[in-house]
């Protein structure tokens, strides 16, 4: 299995600017090509590492999470990840191979590992392979809620995480890395698959914002009121209720890295 990552680089100095990238009222398109070495970040407390910054919350745009492409070079890391004692977070692997430590206990990471780490958790996160560790990092604040524990943190393999079909097809399914009746979870990181010519067959309209990274293969994708070509290394960056559909185009599936939040009341009077 092989899952997409910023390029970095540059183009061709003949390469046309002109491309896909979009923002709008209600949806981004970040695509791969612009995903490039000018655009990286520094860390604070991350050392030999540069980040491609996805997503941040903008207020009247996507409120709750932040998103990032990390590229940790062979031995390099971070014993202080974390700024933000609110936040939790979620790590999907793409390439190289590192060690995560969590509250003194080490998980030897490759391609295809998860990561879920509650707020306060201590954790560290260095590459130990010869090329560099990428890793896709999402961060929220976690939501607590009257009579729930928070989650505790785990480490799995997508191997080891069942694709569920959704109801009447073959074609269209999802891997849950937490189980989605589990309450004490106010996010969800999930990896959809569509086989070629699977699709979501309406326009689905709802509470959850998104951020959507393009693991594999190529999709015709609904935002709002416009069909997109997206393929692997694309990010789509949708605010809450924004119309969204796909049709899986191409000879491979088209797999998506997916984060949504859930399981909350909506909060009132933010405005006053």
């Amino acid at each position: 299995m092989s899952y997409a990552f910023p390029p970095g680089g540059l183009p061709e100095m003949d390469a046309s600017p002109e491309g896909r990238a979009r923002f709008t009222e209600a949806y981004a398109v970040l695509p791969a090509n612009t995903m490039r070495d000018i655009v990286t970040s520094l860390l604070p407390g991350w050392e030999a590492t540069r980040a491609w910054v996805l997503a941040r919350p903008l207020s009247g745009f996507a409120e709750t999470f932040a998103q990032y492409a990390v590229e940790v070079q062979p031995g390099g890391g971070s014993d202080t990840p974390e700024p933000d004692p609110q936040a939790q977070a979620s790590l999907f692997v793409a390439a190289g191979s590192g060690r995560l430590t969590v509250e003194g206990r080490a998980h030897d990471l490759e391609p295809g590992h998860y990561a879920y780490l509650p707020a306060g958790t201590h954790w560290q996160i260095h590459a130990t392979g010869e090329a560099p560790l990428q890793v896709h990092w999402i961060r929220k604040r976690y939501d607590p809620a009257p009579g729930l524990s928070a989650p505790g943190a785990f480490v799995l393999h997508e191997r080891d995480v069942p694709l569920n079909m959704m109801p009447g097809t073959e074609k269209w399914g999802t891997q849950r890395f937490a189980d989605p009746n589990d309450l004490r979870f106010d996010y969800h990181v999930n990896i959809v698959t569509f086989q070629p010519g699977g699709r979501i067959p309406f326009a689905e309209t709802h509470v959850m914002e998104h951020g959507l990274y393009v693991l594999q293969g190529q999709a015709n994708y609904l935002l709002n009121r416009d069909w997109v070509e997206v393929g692997p290394g694309d990010f789509m960056w949708l605010r809450a209720f924004c119309p969204q559909a796909c049709i899986a185009e191409g000879s491979e599936p088209f797999r998506y890295l997916l984060y949504k939040d859930v399981n909350r009341h909506v909060p009132l009077g933010l405005y006053e």
